[in-house]
């Protein structure tokens, strides 16, 4: 079950963040729409109404789910950037993917996707060493995270759904 829950293993910090770092997660960000598109577009209709695990989501639950939580981490980014450690709201993704939106069609969502990751990469690429270490304080996590752990979590999860949608995809 933990292979499926998290293909790819879990999210471990990095202990430092190197340049090198920086623009693999980056990369990874930029990249990040096309693979999505490219391996949710594939899917015939059984497949994207097919959990990649008991208890699951579904590949069109992933891709909204994603739109949703990389929506809110630029927000994340751009509260670190311009305000000192605010504390930044959680969400319930569970929650949310009983929304009618995170059921509907993915066209949508890859959409947000593309122009979120855009957004993102701009930002990114634009920012100093120092405004890397800018942070927010996550009341879930009950701890203040910088910019540099937002961006290696994000391409992690990035990976993370992207293999979920091929587990579903290579199954059929």
């Amino acid at each position: 079950m933990e292979n499926l829950k998290y293909p790819i293993g879990r999210f471990n910090i990095p202990a430092s963040y190197t340049t090198k770092q920086r623009e693999e997660f980056i990369k990874v960000l930029k990249d990040a729409p096309f693979k999505f598109k490219e391996a949710i577009t594939t899917l015939n209709e059984e497949q994207l109404n097919t959990p990649y695990r008991e208890g699951g989501w579904t590949p069109k639950q992933v891709i909204n789910h994603v739109a949703d939580s990389h929506m809110n981490s630029l927000i994340r980014v751009k509260l670190a950037l311009t305000e000192e450690n605010p504390t930044i709201k959680g969400y319930d993704e569970n929650a949310w993917i009983t929304l009618s939106d995170s059921n509907y069609d993915f066209q949508s969502s890859l959409k947000i996707i593309e122009g979120i990751h855009e957004r993102y990469v701009v930002l990114l690429e634009s920012l100093t060493d120092e405004q890397f270490k800018s942070t927010c304080f996550h009341p879930e996590l009950n701890q203040k995270i910088s910019i540099d752990f937002l961006i290696a979590l994000y391409a992690w999860h990035s990976q993370h759904h992207l293999a979920h949608i091929y587990l579903v995809k290579n199954n059929k």
